[in-house]
């Protein structure tokens, strides 16, 4: 007797979750506040995170390696740049022009990646005007003005009057932390990093609607800006002793 054949159920196939959309972090603070550091760290430890290239009509220093750094370009090149709309946000910073290009970063963000920006005040603004949701923006601040004056003075990259020109325009950007997400004071660079990777953690699980561990979830709020009562004391002093 022959066996009925059965029919085969076609294979439903899974659909594929959706990609996340990446995240702008925006670090900014005050030369000398080891933010580079904090970023070199970032992008060595936390997977799917690039740096996003600046370019600048600076010169490049004796440490820096073009498209590594920055993207290196005469002022004529950079207003091209910029009345073509290929820059996401530019400013003037210590009398040279740095701007980010936008065609890359706008491919990372599709791809789901996230993209970590080196860039002061005046750029994390424009970035909030154009993609206030997909910006997270974290202030850095040194732990007094004679440890960032000692900073400053060790990297022997700069002469004096630049130190001199750094400490005093970083009067003005201390200034406008209250217009950031987070603000941390980075006295320990351990400690600093922890308090930056779990921002991170809580701030990629907000978006994908997840919560975040309940640790993590504690020591991103205490670097919130809103939670900081001591922080507008603590600037004050800093401004004070500039």
């Amino acid at each position: 007797m022959k066996h009925a054949s059965k029919r085969l159920k076609p294979r439903r196939r899974k659909r594929a979750a959706p990609r996340r959309r990446g995240l702008m972090f925006v670090l900014s603070s005050p030369s000398g506040a080891g933010k580079t550091t904090l970023t070199r760290l970032l992008l060595d430890r936390i997977p799917r995170m690039r740096l996003s290239i600046s370019a600048t009509t600076r010169p490049r220093r004796r440490s820096e390696v073009e498209s590594v750094h920055y993207y290196f370009v005469d002022p004529k090149r950079f207003t091209a740049m910029r009345r073509a709309g290929e820059l996401m946000e530019w400013a003037k910073v210590h009398g040279n022009y740095y701007g980010t290009p936008k065609a890359p970063v706008e491919r990372a963000l599709k791809a789901g990646t996230d993209m970590l920006f080196d860039i002061d005040w005046q750029g994390a603004l424009q970035l909030y005007r154009k993609a206030r949701p997909d910006v997270v923006s974290i202030f850095i601040l040194p732990p007094s003005i004679d440890e960032l004056r000692k900073r400053l003075a060790r990297r022997a990259e700069d002469d004096p009057r630049t130190i001199r020109k750094r400490l005093a325009n970083a009067l003005e950007e201390i200034g406008h932390w209250k217009e950031y997400d987070y603000v941390l004071v980075n006295k320990d660079l351990n400690r600093s990093f922890s308090g930056l990777r779990a921002i991170v953690a809580a701030e990629r699980a907000r978006r994908e609607r997840k919560p975040p561990s309940v640790l993590v979830r504690k020591m991103a709020q205490r670097l919130k800006r809103t939670r900081q009562p001591r922080l507008r004391a603590f600037i004050r002093s800093l401004q004070e002793d500039l």
